[in-house]
């Protein structure tokens, strides 16, 4: 069946396995797995707090940029109600009874239609907005 030679090395070969499997399990695990208990709590506990700060890090800009987002909307809404405002005293301000009011404030009077006097130019060029300036 098995020669001598082999039932000799058979106990060699499967005590080897083992040891090797061993050192090779060893390469393999990380660092952290060699580290002692208290350190590897030390390296847990400021892990913790990193994430922690970077958390609180982001929580404080987002409420910083919503802090800013209501300023904009407040802001706006201030404007529009003086756009609003606005666009009233200006319809009110375009009223004929409004501009007449004014005019006699400034002391103008309406003038009579039997003295005014109509002046007629013959031969008078319309004056163009986009024309060309005229070159000497």
């Amino acid at each position: 069946m098995y020669s001598l030679k082999e039932r000799a090395s058979a106990p060699q070969a499967a005590v080897s396995q083992p040891i090797l499997a061993a050192k090779r399990r060893r390469q393999l695990h990380p660092f952290l797995f060699h580290m002692g208990p208290v350190a590897l709590c030390v390296t847990s506990v400021l892990l913790i707090a990193l994430m922690a700060l970077l958390y609180l890090s982001q929580v404080g800009q987002a409420v910083s940029a919503n802090q800013q987002l209501q300023d904009l909307h407040y802001q706006q809404s201030k404007l529009q109600q003086q756009n609003q405002d606005l666009a009233l005293v200006i319809s009110q301000e375009q009223l004929p009874e409004y501009i007449a009011a004014q005019a006699a404030k400034m002391g103008l009077v309406l003038a009579d239609p039997s003295k005014v006097q109509n002046v007629v130019v013959h031969n008078l060029q319309p004056i163009h907005k986009f024309s060309t300036p005229i070159q000497p």
